[in-house]
């Protein structure tokens, strides 16, 4: 018998389908020929980029001939200072799923499993069918819940033995926009056995009210088995630089450190996340800006009859009542990319990110149109 290609995949590669991003900009242009487009797809924020993270673009005179810092010394002091932490504890990533990635190669593997909730963020199963580990999916909320379809803590413990890995929690969580008690959470870990990884995702942080966050960073002090990731993509407005990170204890640094890839952030990537990190007054300007578009979207779509996840995140998943492929791509021939939810297994939402009010106003519009002509 000989093999095939397909032989030579390991099971955990045949079961994965390629991540789908949200639809470029420049596809809609070419296929449709329409000049005026608003992307709503992939939660970057409406606002651009950092200042500060432009004006170190624009003047960077370093040697771009050279390999990047691979121990990024200069962010790590920065990270460091912010977080009140050492520079051995964190770990740089060309995104923070370059770091959730890391993890799983780590920390999971044959005869390994991972837990993590229903429509959670599509690479935690990416990751983790990557090394051969099975992937254990713990049923959300239900609708009528005070957190509709989002994650159940209660439900995790029943999933996780001691063949498990990596537990993955995301707060607040990519693509449903709910989000975590600071005290659920706590007693999640506190009730965890000691053996397990756990990985807080903590992209949308920033974007999430500030008497509903946790203190992750205390909790690292408590529990050396978690993993705390954030990233410059969203609320810096650097996705198209690829840095994040991750804090964690200093022993699971070390060993997620020992198979990063030396240069896994670019120089001008480390240069931009150094400015940016100053730059507060366009972080509270984003916070300020998402918080009040977030609700203004929100109270819109409501008053059009759909039913919208609560969000603490830079958008909002709300359900057209029919399947939403086919709401999505009218919108498309209207000008506006949305992120249809059907790969999520939520085939009658669609995802919109917060954006501008202007962008906002628009979205409404072509939104009252499609549905219009029916």
């Amino acid at each position: 018998m000989s093999l095939t290609l397909t032989d030579q995949a390991h099971a955990g590669i045949r079961s994965l389908h390629a991540y789908e991003p949200g639809k470029p900009i420049e596809d809609l242009k070419r296929e449709l020929g329409l000049s005026s487009i608003i992307k709503l797809a992939s939660n970057e924020n409406p606002l651009g980029t950092a200042p500060a993270a432009t004006r170190a673009l624009a003047e960077f005179a370093g040697e771009l001939h050279r390999y990047p810092d691979g121990n990024g010394f200069a962010l790590k002091q920065k990270l460091a200072a912010r977080h009140a932490i050492e520079p051995g504890r964190i770990t740089l990533g060309n995104g923070s799923n370059d770091v959730l990635e890391l993890t799983a190669r780590v920390f999971l593997g044959p005869g390994k499993n991972a837990v993590f909730s229903e429509y959670a963020f599509a690479v935690y199963p990416i990751v983790a069918r990557a090394v051969n580990a099975e992937t254990r999916v713990v049923p959300a909320l239900g609708p009528s819940a005070e957190m509709p379809r989002g994650h159940d803590l209660d439900a995790f413990m029943d999933h996780v033995d001691d063949n498990t890995g990596v537990v993955f929690i995301a707060s607040p969580n990519n693509p449903t926009g709910t989000w975590l008690a600071p005290a659920a959470i706590e007693a999640f870990l506190d009730a965890l056995p000691a053996h397990v990884v756990v990985v807080l995702d903590e992209a949308y942080l920033e974007y999430q009210d500030r008497d509903q966050r946790p203190d992750s960073r205390a909790w690292l002090e408590r529990y050396p088995n978690l993993i705390v990731t954030r990233t410059f993509s969203k609320i810096y407005g650097m996705a198209g630089l690829r840095v994040g990170y991750g804090l964690s204890s200093p022993e699971v640094a070390d060993y997620i450190n020992r198979v990063r890839q030396p240069f896994n952030v670019s120089t001008i990537g480390l240069h931009c996340a150094e400015a940016a990190l100053d730059d507060e007054a366009f972080i509270d300007r984003s916070i300020g800006t998402n918080t009040v578009q977030r609700a203004a979207l929100a109270a819109e779509l409501q008053a059009r009859g759909l039913s919208c996840l609560p969000s603490q995140a830079n958008f909002i998943t709300f359900d057209c009542g029919e399947a939403s492929t086919p709401l999505f791509q009218a919108m498309l021939r209207e000008g506006v990319i949305v992120r249809p939810l059907a790969s999520y297994d939520m085939p009658e939402h669609l995802r919109v990110t917060v954006g501008a009010a202007e962008d906002n106003a628009r979205f409404l519009a072509a939104l009252d149109a499609v549905r219009d002509r029916g």
